[in-house]
């Protein structure tokens, strides 16, 4: 989606429902007694800006919801890809020039790595719902909980053949080399901060990583930076397979598109958590709490999950499209990755060179 395009779509949303119902809003009956103190400073800061990895037409379900709260209050929203929003917001702080108020990311290092040198400390009302793992220095929260999934062309997989593990995805492709030549797409780590994470974590996981990306890449590997270039490719059959894809975007896919198979890795699923906090130099601090407690609601939450498809962190939502309705599913296999100073090692730079030439010597990429 272009940039021309979410501007317009933000613009859309943002439109002011009606100054008559800012008086109604109210704080919700379980939080502090002086939050009405944030909503009425809030509307007077009448915007929010938010820098997202999450793309605008997953979003806009949620921020329709938000301004359905809070009529007063605009939402300028900007996606971009992971290393985009990581390397544009430090050139802002070390400005100190117009920025993002909230900071949304899916690439949960660099958001930590962040937000350790940027964030507001702020504890949200709705910490207490999230699991313990989500919850970092009462500063960033974890938003979501999504499964890393391969991807098929159904067309041309067949069933026999579908990967079960990292295993047999590597036995699979080193098996029938002419077969799979530059037919397996995954992230480029070194465009890609969130495909740099899944990396490390896969190796955090998985003993026999290394030999496994060997064999998954014995064929031709292609990479990307864009779940959606990836999700097309294998769609059209320009690629048969693909792996650490979030599931939130696969599933929307697979349901508007019959070539598209996914399946879920049975020795571990990584779990992605997209992580949020607001920015120490937010001019819209207030606006920004709202929107972050919004988005860890319950109702924001279940707009996540049964509107934009996108797995909630809670229990406590309509339908299981959520934490205990995923480990329904899925069970011993699922990973979480902590919000924790673990994400923070192979952001230092000697560890993070020597992975990426570790990764690009045994993939030739």
């Amino acid at each position: 989606m272009s940039k021309k395009l979410n501007l317009l779509m933000v613009s859309m949303l943002a439109l002011p429902i009606g100054s008559a119902f800012s008086a109604s809003t109210t704080a919700p009956a379980n939080y502090p007694a002086d939050y009405q103190k944030v909503i009425d400073a809030a509307n007077k800061e009448g915007k929010v800006v938010v820098y997202s990895t999450t793309d605008t037409a997953a979003a806009a379900p949620l921020i329709k919801g938000f301004q359905a709260l809070y009529p007063d209050i605009s939402v300028e929203y900007n996606d971009m890809n992971s290393t985009e929003l990581y390397n544009r917001y430090i050139s802002e702080q070390a400005s100190s020039s117009g920025s993002g108020d909230v900071v949304w990311s899916s690439a949960m290092d660099t958001g930590l790595k962040l937000a350790s040198d940027y964030a507001l400390p702020y504890k949200s009302p709705e910490a207490g719902k999230l699991p313990s793992w989500a919850v970092w220095k009462d500063t960033v929260y974890g938003t979501t909980y999504e499964p890393l999934v391969f991807i098929y062309n159904k067309r041309l997989i067949k069933a026999e053949e579908i990967p079960t593990s990292h295993a047999t995805l590597a036995t699979l492709i080193k098996g029938q080399q002419d077969r799979f030549k530059n037919k397996v797409t995954t992230y480029d780590i070194e465009k890609s901060a969130l495909g740099f994470m899944l990396a490390v974590e896969d190796m955090k996981n998985d003993p026999h990583y290394f030999e496994h990306l060997k064999d998954t890449a014995s064929a031709g590997m292609v990479v990307q930076s864009s779940t959606g270039t990836m999700l097309e490719r294998v769609s059209s059959g320009e690629n048969l397979i693909g792996y650490n894809i979030l599931e939130p975007y696969a599933k929307t896919r697979a349901m508007k598109d019959p070539s598209l198979g996914i399946a879920y890795p049975t020795d571990y699923t990584l779990v992605l958590s997209r992580v949020t906090f607001i920015s120490k130099q937010a001019k819209n601090a207030n606006a920004a709490k709202l929107w972050l407690d919004y988005m860890l609601s319950q109702k924001g939450q279940d707009i996540l999950a049964n509107q934009a498809n996108i797995t909630s962190i809670r229990d406590d939502i309509t339908g299981d499209n959520d934490v205990a309705g995923t480990t329904q599913r899925l069970g011993s296999a699922l990973k979480p990755i902590p919000v924790n100073d673990s994400l923070l090692e192979y952001l230092q730079q000697n560890k993070r060179l020597d992975f990426l030439k570790k990764w690009r010597s045994i993939t030739g990429k």
